[in-house]
């Protein structure tokens, strides 16, 4: 996924009300940019951390003109715009870069299921079950581990219960992790941060869920699926 326009290189002053971080560019502007994380960002929102924002092209109306892309930690960059997964799993699909997919011709997205809630993609064929899919995204590092969730969600919990009901419906369900950053070599579950998400993950695994994790290459003007990141301890 190409950028619009040029980022914007600029150094990170605070990250406050979840949505807001006040950044410094390289020209000495202060500005503040939409932060599209609700995350804790836990290790990517120290003060003074190196970032890059995107500009919104000048046509299109909003109130903040600038949003975090990346955070950049020990030399490598990290995706922060949660709103990205989501699309570049789609663009990974019609290129046909996860194999995993390919039994599948078609997908509709934001589809309504469970208990008043939508599933991010819904992939068929007419050979198929149909394929529920929830898409996450991974900007937690521990060591070599990339981890989720960095924060407690119920949310997060919901979707797997939701997920192992259409498994016993006769669906498939897969919960796959897009990790944004280059520098992990597997993914796990951060047990120690949710214990209630870390207990559902292992109910959906039982119950028949999918779990996938692919992470990002990344530069300063594209964002893409790149290679399969091995899963443990699931």
């Amino acid at each position: 996924m190409k950028f619009e326009t040029p980022l914007l290189k600029g150094s990170l002053l605070k990250r406050y009300q979840r949505f807001l971080a006040d950044v410094e560019l390289e020209n000495g502007e202060k500005i503040t940019a939409h932060c599209p994380n609700s995350g804790s960002m836990l290790g990517l929102k120290d003060p003074g951390m190196g970032v890059w924002v995107s500009q919104v092209p000048n046509h299109l109306e909003r109130k903040l003109r600038y949003t975090l892309e990346f955070v950049e930690v020990d030399g490598s960059l990290v995706g922060v715009n949660t709103g990205k997964p989501n699309s570049l799993v789609e663009e990974a699909f019609i290129n046909k870069k996860i194999p995993e997919f390919s039994l599948f011709t078609a997908y509709k997205r934001e589809v309504k299921y469970g208990e008043n809630s939508r599933i991010d993609f819904l992939f068929y064929d007419e050979s198929e079950a149909p394929c529920y899919v929830e898409v996450k995204s991974v900007t937690l590092k521990q060591g070599n581990v990339a981890l989720f969730p960095d924060a407690v969600t119920s949310r997060g919990a919901k979707h797997l219960k939701e997920l192992a009901k259409m498994v016993q419906q006769g669906a498939r369900a897969i919960i796959f992790y897009v990790v944004q950053r280059e520098d992990c070599s597997s993914f796990s579950i951060a047990s120690s941060i949710d214990q209630n998400y870390a207990e559902m993950t292992t109910y959906a695994k039982e119950n028949g869920v999918e779990s996938l994790c692919y992470h990002c290459k990344i530069a300063l003007d594209e964002i893409k699926i790149f290679r399969p990141l091995p899963i443990v301890d699931l």
